[in-house]
């Protein structure tokens, strides 16, 4: 069952409207809005009016934070915790299109196009998520150059991302696809050859959903990695210690 954020969340600093809101002191503790990339460069009189609009809500594990379907009817940020955007078949099975980490945002294709939400979004952990609504948000992407700026490069990576993602699901190995998956996710390594850390890796039946395939597919080939000293893992993290042996796989 859908549940909006904005509908009965609170402002910062308010009492809690009910016993999923956030109390005052953990919004205070994360609400720092020049800390979330698309709003780091407003200036006080813009981020003193998006912090008075905001609203925000708690979701628990596995909660829906956003249903295909509908209505958009604002923008939304991750606080805290873990989010995944997925969609469902017609057959039934939710497919993993990405992550989200605390600092992004979604909700924006729907909010730009005047639609209905084209996916869904559900937690994979406790989060915070914060809500700005539609006049506010739009009166930024018009009015605020830094804005308007960091929202056309993140729609063109976006279109970059699921052109990579279409292609690895092209895959027809499926091994060969979970090391692209994983050498997806190290793009950002910041040194040639160097081992390279995956904080927050999704559960095997997360990375099976996003990729079409199976729990125990997943599992087995990360098996396989770990025995050839190509990653270890621990506990939630992936540590790429030979990215240069998980290149060959993708490419073999």
């Amino acid at each position: 069952m859908t549940r909006e954020p904005h509908r009965d969340s609170l402002t910062a600093g308010a009492a809690p409207a009910s016993s999923e809101a956030v109390p005052p002191t953990t919004l205070e503790a994360h609400v720092h809005l020049r800390k979330i990339p698309l709003l780091a460069d407003l200036n006080d009189e813009e981020i003193q009016r998006v912090k008075l609009e905001l609203r925000f809500r708690h979701y628990a594990k596995r909660e829906i934070v956003l249903q295909k379907g509908g209505h958009g009817d604002g923008l939304l940020f991750l606080l805290t915790g873990q989010l995944q955007v997925i969609d469902i078949t017609e057959d039934g099975r939710s497919i993993g299109l990405r992550m989200l980490a605390p600092g992004d945002f979604f909700g924006e294709i729907a909010l730009i196009n005047n639609s209905t939400r084209s996916a869904s979004v559900v937690a994979l952990s406790a989060v915070v998520v914060a809500f700005l609504p539609t006049a506010t948000a739009m009166h930024l992407f018009s009015h605020s150059p830094s804005v308007a700026k960091q929202m056309l490069q993140h729609l063109a990576q976006k279109i970059q991302r699921d052109s990579e993602f279409r292609a690895l699901l092209s895959i027809n190995n499926t091994a060969k696809r979970i090391y692209t998956y994983l050498a997806m996710q190290n793009r950002q390594q910041p040194v040639a050859g160097a081992p390279a850390v995956l904080e927050n890796l999704p559960t095997h039946q997360d990375i099976a959903n996003m990729i079409n395939t199976s729990r125990e597919t997943v599992t087995r080939a990360l098996a396989v990695l770990v025995q050839q000293g190509i990653v270890q893992k621990d506990g939630n993290r992936l540590i790429i210690v030979k990215p240069e042996a998980l290149a060959r796989l993708v490419q073999g």
